[in-house]
């Protein structure tokens, strides 16, 4: 058995100081400790960790992928050794609704994110202790929260309830809205959607803010994707995938305060080049006249120098519910052929014709054919300024050439989002923070060196599960190696696997 020695220090105010085998740590250098296999597809979706009993609380809805009245659990594991994670109790969700998106811990309480069994009504948020397992408070919010966490200091549990619409007619489009629940008042409930910012929709979409479902309702068609926080715990900001924008909210008065457009992506530009074919026989990065929507998912949060700086995951997102289907191939419209000359031969499936853009924006002047096409995420992650909205850093093609050098591309996902990068984490290593950079269809984690937020360096390529999902630190103060550990959730083969760096 391995010896961790601590060694601590003091300043010369004599305050508590980082232990030297944490200052030592390398982000450069993970390496996996540890996985379980908790389930299949479904499994496995998202971790949340309780430092006081050792305990991973992983979603496992295996038992729902097809049906979403199935009585979905969530997973307790073991990681007080690592390397030898065990599976040791599953608390029962079948009373509460349906499938458990979300999970977070605070201060021994296990907080999950449950939709009702018809996804369309008003979803759950359920507290339980992380000791005993036992219910704490059930309490009612959106409907379709798809994300939840606690803030830093406890005192708030917020939810992004997506509001998705009915999955087979887009009947039932409920209001997609954020929940802010007050723990240390019982526990009480509000639930916030965006209708205060429906008479400057116009505005909004001239920056690329996207309004476009089958009613055509504003406050109907924003769907909260994932939520991150101030250290400070005053401010929330959420991206609305869909939406393609940026949610800022004051946590305390429970309003939105800004919505923030992020606009497109323009492959058209040196640095930005794509891969656009999964039907030419290579992989090739290349400039074309097309532009990403962001479309984020995951979204994280680090202060410098008084700046809140938001990493995303361009992930990008495609409604279809019935016969509503938004994506379109290139070779199945018709290109306007001033802005397109040769269209037949950009068509081709070897060239454009296979890639997937969105139907709902590109004929600027709506005479039936495409002046711009548009595609979906931006296959990168981003910086923006959280104050004022503005982008301070994209990766551009960095993460597509980092997994072709790997050997981990997948050429068939090149006519569609290529990569999609799903989940962002930040946390410390050492005395460096990181981003770790969750790519769903390359089975991967990138990680990033981020002591210039606008500025990233990539420092490794992890391989994970199948379809990582969740992207987690434990810090190493936190964790019971005493060193930092990384939790990667993977929702197509219920693999969690653990990875620690040398020092």
């Amino acid at each position: 058995m391995a010896v961790l020695f601590v060694i601590a220090g003091c300043d010369r105010n004599n305050n508590d100081v980082v232990p030297e085998e944490i200052i030592n740590e390398d982000p450069a250098t993970f390496a996996e400790v540890g996985q379980l296999d908790i389930g299949d597809a479904g499994a496995a979706e998202i971790s949340a960790y309780d430092p006081a009993t050792k305990r991973l609380f992983v979603v496992n809805n295996s038992a729902g992928v097809e049906n979403e009245t199935a009585a979905n659990v969530i997973d307790v594991i073991d990681i007080s050794n690592p390397a030898e994670p065990k599976k040791i109790h599953s608390i029962s969700l079948a009373p509460y609704g349906g499938a458990v998106n979300s999970l977070s811990v605070f201060a021994g309480k296990v907080a999950g994110a449950i939709q009702a069994s018809t996804k369309t009504d008003n979803g759950k948020v359920v507290v339980f202790n992380t000791s005993d397992y036992k219910e704490v408070k059930s309490i009612t919010v959106g409907a379709l929260p798809d994300m939840i966490t606690y803030t830093p200091d406890g005192q708030y549990i917020l939810t992004a309830n997506e509001g998705e619409p009915t999955t087979e007619d887009y009947s039932v489009d409920p209001e997609g809205s954020i929940s802010v629940i007050a723990v240390k008042e019982n526990y009480a409930v509000t639930t916030v959607n965006f209708a205060s910012f429906a008479d400057k929709r116009a505005a909004l979409e001239a920056k690329g803010f996207r309004v476009f479902g089958k009613t055509n309702d504003f406050v109907k068609d924003i769907e909260p994707e994932y939520l991150t926080v101030s250290s400070d715990s005053k401010t929330a900001w959420i991206t609305l995938q869909e939406n393609n924008a940026i949610a800022k909210m004051n946590i305390a008065s429970k309003t939105i305060t800004d919505i923030f457009p992020l606009g497109f992506k323009d492959y058209n530009v040196t640095g930005n080049e794509i891969d656009v074919s999964d039907e030419d026989g290579k992989m090739e990065l290349k400039n074309w006249p097309v532009k990403g929507v962001y479309m984020p998912d995951g979204i994280a949060v680090t202060e410098v120098g008084g700046i809140p700086y938001l990493f995303t995951a361009n992930e990008g997102d495609a409604r279809e519910w019935g016969d509503f289907e938004e994506p379109v191939r290139i070779k199945d419209v018709q290109l306007d052929a001033a802005a397109f000359p040769g269209a037949d031969a950009l068509q081709a499936k070897a060239v454009l014709g296979r890639l997937n853009i969105t139907k709902f924006l590109g004929d600027k002047d709506g005479d039936g054919d495409y002046d711009e096409l548009y595609s979906f995420g931006a296959r990168s992650f981003s910086v923006w300024n959280g104050i004022t909205g503005a982008q301070v850093y994209d990766s551009k093609r960095e993460l597509d050439e980092k997994v072709m050098e790997a050997g981990v591309y997948d050429d068939k996902r090149s006519d569609d989002k290529s990569i999609e990068p799903e989940g962002m984490a930040i946390g410390k290593i050492g005395t460096t923070p990181v981003a770790f950079v969750g790519m769903e269809r390359v089975d991967a984690v990138a990680v990033y060196d981020i002591r210039n937020p606008q500025q990233p360096k990539f420092l490794q390529l992890l391989k994970t599960g199948d379809a990582p999902e969740g992207v987690m630190i434990i810090p190493a103060k936190d964790s019971p190696t005493k060193r930092s550990l990384l939790v990667v959730s993977s929702e197509d083969d219920g693999v969690v696997k653990l990875f620690s760096p040398a020092g």
